[in-house]
C-alpha cells in the first residue's frame, strides 16, 4: 500500500513529540487572520507529512490523543490521504475513510462542523 500524505498543523498539538515519528517534507509558516478564527494564535505552522502505510492506524490513534480539542481553544483535525483510504483524525474520534465513499467524508464533516470547525477549514474531500 501507498504511503499516506498530509498536513499537521503544529499548533493544534498538546504534545509535538508526534511530530518525530513521521517524515515532514515541508514546513510553511502561516500568520492568523480573522477567518482562521484562532485569535489566541499568532501563526499556524504547516507541517507537509507523510506516513508510512504500516504507521497509518498507529499515527491516526496517537494523533486524536494529542490534538487540542476544547471549548477555550476551539477543536482541530489533521488529515493524510493516499489513493485509496483517507485518515480524518479528530480529538478523540478517528474516520478512515475509502477514497470512493461520499457518505463517509459527509459524516467526518458533520462531526468537525458539530464541534465548531469553519466548513471552509473541512476541505478533506478527494480532489
Amino acid at each position: 500500500m501507498q504511503n499516506f500524505i498530509g498536513v499537521i498543523i503544529e499548533e493544534s498539538l498538546t504534545n509535538k513529540k508526534i511530530l518525530s515519528k513521521v517524515k515532514i517534507n515541508e514546513t510553511k509558516v502561516v500568520p492568523v487572520n480573522e477567518k482562521h478564527q484562532t485569535p489566541h494564535l499568532k501563526q499556524w505552522t504547516l507541517h507537509t507529512i507523510e506516513i508510512l502505510a504500516d504507521n497509518a492506524d498507529d499515527i491516526a490513534l496517537e494523533l486524536s490523543k494529542t490534538l487540542e480539542g476544547n471549548e477555550n481553544t476551539g477543536y482541530w483535525y489533521a488529515d493524510y490521504k493516499n489513493n485509496e483510504l483517507v485518515y480524518i483524525v479528530f480529538p478523540i474520534r478517528i474516520f478512515k475513510i475509502a477514497q470512493n465513499d461520499p457518505e463517509g467524508f459527509q459524516k467526518a464533516r458533520d462531526y468537525g462542523i458539530s464541534l465548531g470547525i469553519p466548513e471552509y477549514q473541512l476541505s478533506f474531500y478527494p480532489e
